[in-house]
């Protein structure tokens, strides 16, 4: 009976998950657009051919074209590496940071510990976007001092998250046994609490990956990020909106004037 449960669960276990599979391949194919973006498209992301500009979706230029001719596949697919560096330097900072901070808070504790976490709800107080823009100002404006903002931002996260892991775990029984048994404060912090602990730091990094794309990408948007014509996401996003906004103009005037319900031209 014990082996027919094993044997159910195992078969449970070997179910596909087609969520799992879909996400892993949007992820592999975001690494490979990042690694060998020329493996994927023929076209070059920064110069065009002003004759074939602004064309739509089509078998040889699967997003269409730009204003001055350039392909917007290629230009997606090249801008993988400045997004995904963007954000992996950008988590990298956030986690070395925050994850220092909140170690010597919740090891040391004390009076050092509430300085450091003052100046954590502070930074949590303060809405991530604006605090990014305020760095990068001070930093001036680029992919890699914007991924630097993002993970400014995000220290706060790491460190309030770091810092409760490791009093949860300087609390339990194997550490004051080992504190007990003549350890010393370096070396069960070493042994013991640091691989205990960062188990949950380690998966909140993973989770702020996504975001500091998105992050980045914002700032790329406002401007605030890679110059063009760098084909970084954000910065094709603004780019994009200025034809849509006129198109819906264009529909406008060649129908009622959304003002006075005249033809177009009637209202001048």
């Amino acid at each position: 009976m014990r082996r027919a449960n094993v044997a159910r669960l195992f078969a449970r276990g070997r179910r596909p998950s087609w969520t799992l599979v879909v996400a892993i391949a949007v992820i592999v194919v975001a690494v490979l657009w990042a690694a060998v973006p020329w493996l994927f498209t023929a076209y070059d992301p920064i110069d065009g051919v002003p004759a074939q500009k602004l064309l739509p979706p089509s078998a040889e230029h699967w997003f269409g074209t730009d204003a001055i001719g350039r392909d917007l596949y290629a230009r997606v697919v090249y801008g993988a590496i400045h997004s995904l560096s963007g954000a992996l330097i950008a988590v990298t900072v956030g986690l070395a940071a925050g994850t220092l901070l909140g170690v010597v808070a919740g090891s040391v504790g004390g009076w050092l510990d509430d300085v450091l976490m003052r100046v954590v709800d502070v930074l949590l107080s303060i809405p991530g976007l604006l605090l990014s823009l305020s760095v990068i100002i001070l930093l001036g404006f680029g992919t890699v001092n914007a991924a630097i903002a993002v993970g400014i931002g995000s220290v706060a996260s790491f460190a309030r998250l770091s810092r409760s892991e490791v009093v949860r775990v300087r609390r339990t029984d194997y550490v004051e046994a080992a504190f007990g048994s003549g350890g010393s404060f370096a070396a069960v912090l070493r042994r013991h609490v640091l691989p205990n602990s960062l188990t949950a730091v380690v998966g909140l990094a993973a989770l702020q990956f996504g975001g500091a794309i998105l992050a980045i990408s914002t700032l790329g948007f406002l401007g605030y990020g890679a110059p063009p014509p760098t084909p970084e996401w954000g910065l094709l996003i603004a780019e994009g909106c200025n034809y849509v906004a006129r198109r819906r103009r264009d529909r406008t005037g060649r129908g009622r004037s959304p003002r006075t319900g005249l033809r177009g031209g009637a209202e001048a």
